[in-house]
């Protein structure tokens, strides 16, 4: 399973904010881009850290969403193909090189 594109997937179908793998050149307001920092397996269990990006028109607006996502996060692992799902980190990542204002969540992910 290529677990961005599972993430991106459910966050589309449960969000009213886009979803996406990378920044589209044409991106709306509000949007989140899912990226992987790193996986392994133990006995047929994969894991992965991935990190989601909550982009908005301003920082409340970011903050906002990063909480939104924190709550459809919590229900990832109501989905059949994942075990486990645990907030490890969240904090203010604005994007200075675009002046857009993010927050990023980090998640530890099980998944089979």
């Amino acid at each position: 399973m290529i677990i961005e594109k599972y993430i991106c997937s459910y966050l589309n179908a449960n969000s009213e904010a886009p979803a996406y793998c990378e920044v589209p050149e044409k991106a709306p307001e509000r949007f989140f881009i899912i990226e992987k920092f790193g996986s392994g397996v133990e006995d047929l269990i994969t894991s992965a850290t991935v990190a989601v990006q909550s982009y908005a028109g301003t920082k409340l607006a970011a903050a906002q969403l990063n909480e939104d996502l924190k709550g459809l996060m919590e229900h990832l692992a109501e989905e059949p193909e994942i075990s486990r799902c645990k907030l490890n980190s969240d904090y203010d990542h604005t994007d200075t090189g675009s002046k857009r204002y993010r927050y990023q969540a980090v998640f530890d992910i099980t998944f089979f």
